[in-house]
């Protein structure tokens, strides 16, 4: 990746953005969108007007970076994502992780809405992500090797911290929430998987797929940030569902689970 592509896109942000670490970053996926609750917000820009990031071209996702204050804690949210099947490369796909790493930030919460494998899943469960598979077997790190960004070859054995898990877990249990830890798959989409894809995935583990999340886990994991992942069962899986996987589906999951979701994330700020 050019190193030189972050500068720029570092110069945008005012220097209160870079005063004080956040507590917490968050990234923000499909249907995520509204899950924040704000004391005041100390800086908003729209992607479109970041350089480097440009504006979401997903429906469901705002587009929008947020610094705000919640109880005395300083966090640092981007609604919406760019994903690697827009066709804009890496860069903006870990843009929001690499601009977390230089405000200090240590902690980041992924989220994202995915599709179902595991026959225990339903549409409105969350899974936190205890591992990951990467299905297209390619990531952001490739290229030269920048030494701000951790270890030529980072290990990888716990990506998903367990402590941030457990976090959740406490959360989700207070609020009488249907949860479950899971494996999530990464696949770079746009178009769905085939039911025989499906079932691949699930014999190699997975309990949920989707079209993010993975690349931000590996580049931010690199560079020493402790993460947890939290994923919206959206819909069912290619050939467990009974219709044909609709993007509306999404959308709607993510608008029938907004309370839920607000709860959740609000919790997990409480118990940083």
């Amino acid at each position: 990746m050019n190193f030189a592509f972050f500068d720029q896109s570092a110069a945008y942000f005012p220097d209160i953005c870079f005063s004080r670490p956040p507590d917490l970053g968050i990234l923000l996926g499909s249907g995520w969108g509204e899950a924040l609750e704000m004391d005041e917000v100390v800086f908003r820009a729209s992607y479109a007007d970041i350089p480097g990031l440009g504006a979401s071209t997903v429906k469901g996702h705002a587009g929008e970076f947020v610094l705000y204050t919640r109880k005395g804690k300083l966090v640092a949210a981007w609604c919406g994502r760019r994903h690697f099947y827009e066709g804009v490369g890496w860069e903006p796909v870990v843009l929001p992780i690499e601009m977390l790493r230089r405000m200090g930030c240590g902690t980041i919460l992924l989220t994202n809405a995915s599709g179902g494998i595991n026959p225990a899943l339903r549409p409105g469960d969350f899974v936190i992500i205890r591992d990951h598979i990467n299905l297209i077997n390619a990531n952001p790190l490739v290229g030269a090797h920048v030494p701000v960004w951790g270890e030529r070859f980072p290990d990888m054995s716990e990506v998903y911290n367990k402590r941030l898990a457990e976090l959740l877990h406490a959360g989700a249990n207070r609020l009488s929430l249907r949860v479950m830890d899971g494996t999530y798959a990464f696949n770079v989409g746009p178009a769905y998987e085939t039911p025989a894809e499906i079932r691949a995935y699930k014999a190699q583990g997975a309990d949920v797929v989707g079209m993010s999340t993975v690349p931000e886990a590996v580049f931010a994991k690199a560079c020493g940030m402790k993460l947890a992942g939290l994923s919206l069962v959206s819909n069912l899986a290619a050939g467990i569902a009974l219709r044909p996987l609709e993007h509306t589906e999404v959308i709607a999951a993510g608008e029938a689970a907004k309370p839920k979701m607000r709860a959740l994330i609000e919790d997990f700020i409480d118990r940083l």
